[in-house]
């Protein structure tokens, strides 16, 4: 098993449907088998269930928010 999935943008294409679905198996990845998994993305609902956000702009970081504020324990 890899220790770390890249997708780039793996919601694109999909229907609000389908794209939950796939968020769904990328969170169950990391939680439930310790994969790290690195989401790129323009969505920005999708960004909001990060774990870490890191926001980009002109191939610079501008931003990094880790997002323990969010969680609940």
């Amino acid at each position: 098993m890899p220790e770390i999935l890249l997708a780039d943008e793996p919601t694109g294409n999909l229907d609000t449907v389908r794209s939950g679905q796939i968020i769904e198996v990328l969170k169950d990845l990391n939680r439930h088998s310790g994969l790290t998994v690195v989401v790129v993305t323009h969505n920005r609902q999708i960004a909001e269930q990060a774990n870490r956000l890191l926001q980009m702009r002109d191939g610079r970081v501008v931003e990094i928010d880790t997002r323990e504020h969010t969680k609940t324990a």
